[in-house]
């Protein structure tokens, strides 16, 4: 027989797991809720130092007790399935018993690393650096009190709410608790044991997981991400918010059921005799030329006299600080630069240090200081200048769009994304396109459309299309219909080519009147 171990996530208790394990229950598993000290009573009971170690230290006490009553402790499988914070003291307990556990279940959580807190994992990134600064200022003292619960509100800073009833969102708002913030600041501590242990990640789509987005993640190289194409791992996706087990109890049932029994999606491996979809040949046919590299910009020159345009090229992220080839070696950044010379004005493509969702502020300023190093340059006419940013980097041009200065003739974007996804903990940053899009007046937007993206993406980006329409922005939109994320070096069809060639004179067009 199986048994799940339930570990629930920030501010929540045992209570949140009620439909989901009478699911459970009524196939035939036992199940265990995890009642985490200070979480799961009244609220502010809490003792004293409070940490890490105390919640994980609640999950063994759970995980030693499956099987002790009927006489047959250390039988049956355990999985042990830690939600959101909750795979923090799930990860840390199951180090320490692994013999135990069959299978961790990540719900919607993220990955902790050894010696990382779970503070890491927050997804509001201003909460992240005052509770960071504290802890660096303060040292034990740092790790004393509460964070309060969100309002009924304020839920949505914490993960999408997608799916909740307004009775699930009053009750959740209800039963939370503070959290210790020594269970936030307390580093995490492995041994290394539990890597032995299979796992399986269930993604919430709605808030901004997908297997697609993760796939694509592994191919950038990441190292930390290296181990999800081990055969023991799997995943599955549920289309809802961040708290599955208020909005869709039975499916989540059914997907843990599934995941014991070893079902689940594979990622695939990188297949070593086919190169990355970034060093795959753009779709074009263009001719090698040579580039200038001055500090992090690459400037591809055309064979004009004069001052020239230029088209500056942004890439997308986050990406790895030390995956290679860099992204400014990509093929489709090196492409559409060469294919830019090739029309005749300056093609630049720029490195800007993107490689976490807390680096927008530095990557912003990247990204402004070439700007103005390019236009610098005598070879290129400062006052024709067009911004074209890819996937991720998109979030950046709402500082373009915000406040477009007046020789910046166009901006564009192909599949980007135009808001933070709800998992980021971006949505109070400046760096929402979506929101910016009312203050772009006349500056036109050229925006490439992919018909096969990812969902989480798409969404947002019809919902810049629908502001734009609502404040008249001039956006003028070049679709893939059979184009995925990535479409130049993934999509080679004629399709693909006659899009990058519609969107390159579109905004040559603008860069020229």
């Amino acid at each position: 027989m199986t048994a799940f171990v339930l570990v629930p996530g920030m501010f929540t208790g045992s209570h949140v797991w009620e439909h989901t394990a009478a699911h459970l229950a009524a196939a035939g598993a036992e199940v265990y809720p995890v009642a985490l000290t200070g979480l799961d009573g009244p609220p502010g009971t809490a003792p004293a130092g409070t940490d890490l170690e105390t919640h994980i230290a609640d999950v063994l006490a759970v995980i030693d007790a499956v099987g002790a009553e009927g006489g047959r402790e250390g039988d049956g499988r355990i999985v042990l399935v830690g939600h959101d914070y909750g795979i923090h003291p799930a990860l840390g307990a199951a180090d320490r018993r692994t013999e135990r556990i069959d299978r961790i279940v990540y719900l919607d959580s993220a990955m902790p690393r050894d010696g990382v807190p779970a503070l890491a994992a927050v997804p509001d990134q201003s909460l992240r650096e005052r509770l960071a600064e504290r802890a660096g200022a303060g040292g034990g003292e740092a790790t004393v009190g509460e964070l309060p619960p969100p309002a009924h509100d304020e839920w949505e800073r914490w993960g999408s709410t997608a799916g909740l009833s307004g009775a699930a969102l009053d009750r959740l708002t209800v039963l939370a608790a503070p959290q210790p913030l020594g269970t936030l600041l307390q580093p995490l501590r492995l041994t290394g044991a539990v890597a032995a242990v299979p796992t399986t990640g269930v993604l919430c789509t709605a808030n901004g997981s997908s297997i697609e987005m993760v796939q694509m993640l592994v191919g950038f190289g990441d190292p930390a991400l290296s181990a999800l194409v081990d055969p023991r791992v799997s995943f599955f996706e549920l289309p809802t918010g961040h708290w599955p087990m208020l909005s869709c109890p039975a499916d989540l049932a059914d997907v843990l059921l599934r995941a014991a029994a070893g079902e689940g999606h594979r990622l695939e491996p990188a297949d070593p005799a086919e190169p990355p979809a970034e060093q795959r040949p753009f779709l074009l046919d263009l001719p090698e030329l040579p580039r200038e590299r001055t500090e992090n910009v690459d400037l591809y020159l055309p064979d004009a006299d004069g001052p020239r345009p230029a088209v500056v090229f942004l890439h997308g992220g986050p990406v790895p600080a030390d995956a290679r080839p860099e992204p400014r070696d990509w093929t489709t950044l090196t492409g559409y630069a060469t294919y830019a010379a090739v029309n005749g004005v300056v093609g630049a493509v720029v490195a800007h240090r993107l490689h976490d969702l807390a680096d927008y502020e530095r990557a912003a300023a990247d990204v402004a200081g070439a700007v103005e190093r390019i236009r610098a340059d005598p070879r290129v006419d400062a006052d024709r200048v067009a911004l074209w940013f890819f996937s991720g980097g998109g979030l950046i041009t709402a500082d373009w769009l915000g406040a477009p200065p007046p020789w910046l003739r166009c901006l564009a974007a192909t599949y980007p994304v135009l808001a933070p996804l709800p998992n980021w903990g971006m949505s109070g940053t400046r760096f929402h396109p979506v929101r910016a899009v009312a203050k772009a007046g006349d500056l036109p937007v050229v925006l490439t459309r992919a018909g096969l993206e990812m969902p989480e993406i798409a969404v947002r980006v019809e919902r810049f299309l629908v502001a734009a329409e609502e404040c008249g922005a001039r956006v003028e939109v070049v679709d893939v219909p059979h184009g995925h994320h990535g479409f130049e070096t993934r999509d080679v069809t004629d399709e693909s080519r006659d899009a990058v060639r519609r969107a390159m004179r579109a905004v040559l067009e603008h860069l020229r009147r």
